[in-house]
């Protein structure tokens, strides 16, 4: 599978009495698929993940997946504490034909799980042995900000070695570690099938098989009984070829995209692009077509607001923001509270020169 572009890290809309709000889940993907964005990442910590038992999570997995288009790479957030759980949640997007997932770090146990030296045995333990069993392609998830921890890159080097393990969305929002990362990994090739214009290949694109011109074609006696009938042509069969890539490194710093992209990042998921998807491509695009002084006028019109609204304000900030863009954010789920009066006007005011 190819990672590539910008994916947003998308919300989980709920009623005010907390409970799934699953219609506007199926607007804001809609809308989303409308976009230039790579694909999307459900569940992820932007998704409010920890806050759903796994039977939500599996109805909100279920009802992104059905809305989204079939060209939109599509990535579940799916880790849990537990090898077993988040195996089984695998098993899960995969049967809803997601394209990868996202497994994060497990931290509950935090001192016997993140050694400060040594081996790292139990994380090397916890994602080899999920790679083993996942049906989908695995890309690892380092989010210091909410474990307090951050995958070394000697692991992250290691675990690349995986013929399952494809990538990791790095959060510490550090372009110097994109950098040592991207150098540790750039000995890892895989070939991955794509489209003719090197864009990614979905398992939801079809790969329609040309029909035999006999079982269309129609002789000139069959026309003489009966009015014609107008006839779909026959789907046209997907043109791929293979394109060799290395190991995926998206960043998670919307503040710090630009340098991310210089560092060696093949893209970003971003919690602020489910608010600004538009801003947030545009920075790709300006370093995509080699513009850096571009790309840097972009990057600037985004760092305060993806800064104060996304990594400061968090869930609620950004939720807000997807209200004044069209997207619907609504309310966290307790305990996390929404904004306050004098929180939405601040926001307000560093949104007001993002709408898109």
């Amino acid at each position: 599978m190819l990672l590539e572009g910008i994916f947003p890290a998308i919300t989980t809309p709920f009623y005010p009495d907390g409970t799934l709000y699953l219609r506007k889940l199926e607007h804001n993907v809609a809308r989303y698929s409308r976009t230039q964005l790579a694909g999307m990442v459900v569940l992820g910590s932007t998704g409010e993940a920890v806050m759903l038992s796994q039977e939500e999570q599996r109805e909100v997995l279920a009802i992104a997946i059905a809305a989204a288009a079939p060209d939109k790479v599509m990535l579940a957030g799916i880790g849990q504490e537990s090898v077993r759980q988040t195996v089984a949640m695998a098993e899960s997007a995969a049967a809803l034909r997601y394209d990868a997932v996202l497994v994060r770090t497990p931290h509950f146990y935090r001192n016997q799980l993140h050694r400060a030296d040594g081996p790292q045995m139990e994380m090397l333990t916890y994602f080899r042995t999920v790679a083993d069993h996942s049906p989908l392609p695995v890309v690892l998830y380092s989010v210091p900000p909410f474990t307090l921890y951050d995958l070394p890159v000697e692991v992250i080097a290691e675990l690349a070695q995986h013929p399952n393990i494809i990538g990791i969305k790095d959060s510490s929002g550090k372009p110097e570690r994109i950098a040592a990362t991207v150098k540790a990994t750039e000995f890892f090739k895989r070939s991955v099938t794509v489209t003719t214009t090197f864009a990614a290949v979905t398992s939801r694109m079809g790969f329609a098989q040309p029909q035999s011109t006999t079982q269309s074609f129609v002789t000139a006696e069959a026309l003489g009984h009966g009015p014609a009938l107008a006839v779909a042509p026959p789907p046209t069969a997907l043109k791929t070829r293979q394109k060799n890539v290395g190991f995926a490194v998206l960043t998670g710093g919307a503040g710090t995209l630009h340098a991310a992209l210089d560092a060696g990042a093949s893209g970003a998921v971003l919690a602020f692009g489910a608010c600004a998807p538009q801003c947030c491509y545009e920075v790709w695009t300006a370093w995509k077509e080699g513009d850096a002084g571009l790309a840097e006028e972009k990057q600037q019109r985004i760092r305060g607001a993806s800064t104060r609204v996304g990594a400061q304000m968090g869930i609620p900030g950004l939720k807000f923001a997807c209200d004044l863009n069209g997207y619907y954010g609504g309310r966290p789920r307790l305990p996390l509270l929404p904004l306050t009066a004098d929180q939405q006007q601040e926001v307000t005011r560093l949104m007001a020169d993002i709408r898109y």
